[in-house]
């Protein structure tokens, strides 16, 4: 454990949840003007401690510092954008059908819907991104931006940045004026089970590991009231090259994947897994490749444990006789990168070697003999984050494309799949096992994640929450008989619409 810092015990969790209860219901019917002014807070905090919580980061996680901080230039864009997304008012769904004698179907009483938050949620952080997926990432700031009150579980890989952070994050909320308890910290397994089982706890976060979100997905479910899971549970984000592409540009492809599953010493949720290419050419890929890696530096793995994860499921696949070895890596504290080969026709005998993710700088390239194999190919893959799809303009790729739908929650074409934009019409999720749900967890759409939608009928105008009043007091967007009416604003931070990748 990390110096003055102690497991937080079951009574602790359970004030702490209450606590976080309390401060959700004063805080639950704040307009939106007032909770973007928490996130901005939180935002400017974060950027006034970058220094101090980047050379923690930095001693915790092995990660350099470039990197980390950009990841907490992209966590500090995410509040501000979040921030301009609640003012505009579109999460709320605020839809009115006044009574109506002549309905077609009979007399339509008047009722009114919109979303509300759930409550408390409950946040684990992620190990590869202490920034963006951590204390104040992607899951506790669409929570807040909901209205709901969240109690984040640190990460041990990174225990004493994440109590800097929720130091930071809490002394922002209370400058603010944000009720106390919104926004807690804590730490230990007991305390992560004791978050999940609690009955004020509405929703948890999750972006870890398939076994680790499987374990909770499991205890969400049990629970005697079971509560929603928004799991991130990651995934091969296989890769697919056209024969047309290949001809034309196979250098600039191997070049660009050599570049992709190595970065962040391939410690990404996005890193492309699997290349599939066309057969033939294994001694040209081998050095071709080889050339591309010729100035990889290598940096140590983000912990122990990961380090010896990444060896078992590399040694896992190479102890398969339809996998060879085209470029021999290492496992040294600094691992250098492995690349492993196979062919479809072994695939189609064993698809388990396409659901094998090993997380750091490794991948597998698959040799394909005809490109009408690929289709077929896409539908042996389990859920995806990401697929890809490199091809030349008069490829016809469609019958692929919707079987990659089918499997992703991201197609590219001619790209690489890591970065990340926080944007509006990102998503990132996918199909299970890359995620437990059908929602996004980076972008603007997560926030809706943490809501729900009640129906008033045939309320009095003066007992109405203020988002369904004729008036419509907040200027939000509101669907009224049918027809959106979209008050005019002005934005009060054009800033956030600078794109900041990650």
């Amino acid at each position: 454990m990390t110096a003055g810092m102690t497991t937080t015990s079951i009574e602790d969790v359970d004030s702490t949840v209450k606590a976080g209860h309390a401060a959700f219901e004063k805080g639950r019917t704040a307009d939106p003007a007032t909770r973007a002014e928490w996130l901005e807070a939180i935002a400017g905090a974060l950027a006034d401690n970058a220094a101090p919580l980047v050379e923690t980061a930095g001693r915790e996680t092995h990660l350099a510092t470039a990197r980390l901080e950009g990841e907490l230039k992209r966590t500090i864009f995410q509040l501000r954008l979040f921030a301009e997304e609640i003012r505009q008012g579109e999460h709320f769904d605020a839809t009115i059908d006044h009574e109506d004698g002549e309905w077609g179907m009979g007399p339509r009483p008047d009722l009114r819907r919109f979303n509300v938050p759930l409550g408390v949620v409950g946040v684990f952080g992620a190990s590869n991104f202490p920034f963006a997926f951590s204390v104040m990432g992607g899951d506790s700031a669409s929570a807040l931006a909901a209205g709901c009150a969240v109690v984040h579980k640190a990460h041990d890989g990174h225990l004493e940045l994440a109590l800097r952070t929720a130091e930071t994050v809490v002394a922002a909320l209370d400058a603010a004026g944000a009720p106390s308890g919104l926004f807690s910290l804590v730490t230990g397994r007991a305390a992560a089970e004791a978050l999940v089982d609690h009955p004020l706890v509405k929703a948890i976060g999750f972006t870890g590991s398939t076994a680790g979100g499987r374990a909770l997905f499991n205890r969400t479910a049990a629970r005697p009231e079971p509560i929603p899971f928004y799991g991130e549970l990651g995934g091969i984000n296989a890769v697919f090259v056209t024969e047309s592409a290949w001809a034309a540009r196979r250098s600039e492809i191997i070049t660009g994947y050599a570049g992709s599953f190595t970065l962040g010493m391939g410690q990404f949720c996005t890193k492309p897994g699997l290349l599939f290419v066309p057969g033939g050419h294994t001694a040209g890929i081998r050095a071709t490749l080889a050339q591309a890696l010729a100035g990889f530096e290598p940096a140590p793995l983000l912990s122990e444990r990961l380090h010896g994860g990444f060896r078992e499921a590399v040694e896992h696949l190479r102890a398969n006789d339809a996998i060879d070895v085209l470029l021999d890596g290492d496992f040294a504290a600094e691992p250098s990168p492995t690349v492993l080969h196979t062919t479809s026709e072994a695939l189609r005998r064993d698809p388990s070697i396409l659901h094998q993710e090993m997380f750091g700088p490794a991948s597998v390239v698959v040799e394909y003999g005809d490109q009408s194999e690929l289709p077929g190919l896409a539908e042996l893959l389990e859920g995806q984050l990401t697929t890809t799809v490199h091809a030349e303009a008069e490829d016809d790729v469609a019958e692929l494309t919707e079987r990659l739908a089918d499997t992703s929650g991201r197609l590219l074409w001619n790209g690489w799949p890591t970065g990340v934009t926080v944007s509006y019409a990102q998503h990132h999720g996918g199909p299970f096992p890359a995620t437990t749900s059908n929602t996004t967890s980076v972008g603007t759409a997560a926030i809706r994640r943490f809501l729900r939608p009640v129906s008033y009928q045939s309320f009095p105008a003066d007992r109405l929450p203020e988002p369904l009043r004729d008036e419509n007091p907040w200027r939000i967007p509101q669907r009224v008989d049918g027809v959106w009416n979209r008050p005019v604003r002005e934005s009060a931070s054009r800033d956030v619409e600078q794109e900041v990748g990650a």
